[in-house]
């Protein structure tokens, strides 16, 4: 994959994971704050004040989360992106983050 290639991907999931998020604030007791700042994805809960940062590493063609439950990489796999070291799913590992700090049972869905 191309550098330029990556980015569209990246950003395009970045851009995925926060329309998600401000859907489920609407429809949902999850009360986040999402923040975009370039490659950067910050969403911050409320009503604890905790973090989970997601952003894009170009040189590594990787996505990074940082959460509670640790720091996980990812990386694309066809028009996935799978953890590199136990192959999850980033929707899948995200919703279960974002369950876990938010205190409430989400389902990000990947829109491709």
């Amino acid at each position: 994959m191309t550098e330029s290639e990556f980015l569209k991907q990246a950003e395009a999931t970045l851009d995925q994971i926060e329309a998600s998020l401000e859907d489920l604030a609407d429809t949902s007791e999850l009360d986040v704050e999402c923040t975009r700042s370039g490659n950067v994805l910050e969403i911050e809960f409320i009503d604890n004040g905790t973090k989970i940062i997601v952003n894009s590493q170009a040189p590594m063609q990787e996505l990074w989360v940082a959460a509670k439950s640790g720091g996980f990489h990812f990386k694309a796999a066809g028009t996935q992106w799978v953890n590199t070291r136990d192959g999850a799913e980033l929707f899948a590992a995200l919703s279960e983050m974002v369950s876990q700090q938010g205190g409430v049972d989400v389902v990000l869905q990947d829109a491709h």
